[in-house]
This record gives C-alpha cells, sequence and structure tokens, in this order.
C-alpha cells in the first residue's frame, strides 16, 4: 500500500525549477522556470520582454501571440518546457533592425500601424502584428480573405478591425517589390 503522506513523484517534479534553452529574438538564452509555466509570464518577466500582452489567459484574443519555431501561437497556453530547443520571436524581434544613423527600423506592418491608425489601446497590436508578419511571410500575396483569415485569432475591442485592415493592405503595397520592365532592345 502506498504511503498517502509520501509526495506524488510528478508533483515533486512539477515544483523543480528546470533550465530552457532557446533562441529569443535572435539572441540564445536559458531561462530558469517551472516547467509548467506559461511562457507568456517567463517571456515577461525573466527577459523583460513586456510587449506581448496577456488578453484573456485562455488563448482566445491572440494578445500574447509570439512565433514558436515560426507557427504563430498563444504564449498563454504554452508550458514554459514546450521552449526548450526552440527559436521564439515575440513583437521585440519583429523590427528590422537599425539603420545607418541609429534609429530603429521598424517593420513594413509596424510602420503601417502607425501612419494608418491600425492601434489603439494597444492590447491586441502586439499580437495583431505578429499575425500579419507571420502571414505576409508565409504568402507575400494574400487575397482580402486571406488577411481577414490571418488575422482572425485575434480579438480588438477599440477598432472594429477596418483600420487594422487597412493597415496589413499598406504594409503589403509597401512591401511589394516592383517588377523592373526591361527596355526592348533596339
Amino acid at each position: 500500500m502506498l504511503d498517502s503522506r509520501a509526495p506524488d513523484a510528478r508533483a515533486r517534479n512539477a515544483k523543480r525549477k528546470i533550465r530552457v534553452q532557446c533562441e529569443i529574438n535572435g539572441r540564445a538564452i536559458t531561462l530558469e522556470t517551472y516547467p509548467m509555466a506559461r511562457l507568456l509570464d517567463v517571456l515577461r518577466e525573466q527577459p523583460g520582454l513586456t510587449g506581448t500582452k496577456e488578453g484573456c489567459g485562455e488563448g482566445e484574443c491572440g494578445a500574447c501571440a509570439i512565433e514558436l519555431d515560426g507557427a504563430l501561437v498563444n504564449s498563454c497556453l504554452v508550458p514554459a518546457l514546450q521552449a526548450d530547443g526552440t527559436k521564439i520571436r515575440t513583437i521585440e524581434g519583429v523590427a528590422d533592425g537599425v539603420s545607418p544613423n541609429d534609429a530603429l527600423q521598424l517593420h513594413a506592418v509596424q510602420q503601417a500601424f502607425l501612419t494608418h491608425g491600425g492601434a489603439q489601446c494597444g492590447i491586441c497590436t502586439p499580437g495583431m502584428i505578429l499575425a500579419a508578419v507571420n502571414l505576409l511571410e508565409r504568402n507575400p500575396q494574400p487575397s482580402d480573405g486571406q488577411i481577414r483569415e490571418g488575422l482572425a485569432g485575434n480579438l480588438c475591442r477599440c477598432t472594429g478591425y477596418t483600420k487594422i485592415f487597412e493597415s496589413v493592405v499598406a504594409a503589403l503595397r509597401a512591401s511589394a517589390t516592383p517588377t523592373p520592365h526591361a527596355e526592348p532592345r533596339r
């Protein structure tokens, strides 16, 4: 017969911190966390990546969206141990780098959200931007329906989605590279 006072092995292991080695926004990092801690909390608390927001905590709103090995996921549903050995991109890793004059170069989607009013209160904005960036990286020329589908996992309580949709379309136009026309030979 089992001794009811002996701690269950699973409960004992869940109380032990583990090391999670991953790459976040291009930088190798080791996180020390409980295995079942939400990745959302670990990202906000340890490396201080507070751009990822908590909206619902149930995977319904998309405010906590991140890329995990290229897939868009709700970080409030991902246990920290699942991040071991992965590549993570948060909203802080979306900007295109630094210009020659040391100014931050925003991604075309980020710039379009600023220019076209795609952000209001800011809670859904990081998830919306990551969803749009992820979509445009997978499909550089999405249709209107594909854009709407790509953003469907993200809820916004402020904008009514029109400005968000217009921002993504503007980013699509801004990032489209014109095809050079060859001059006819004479």
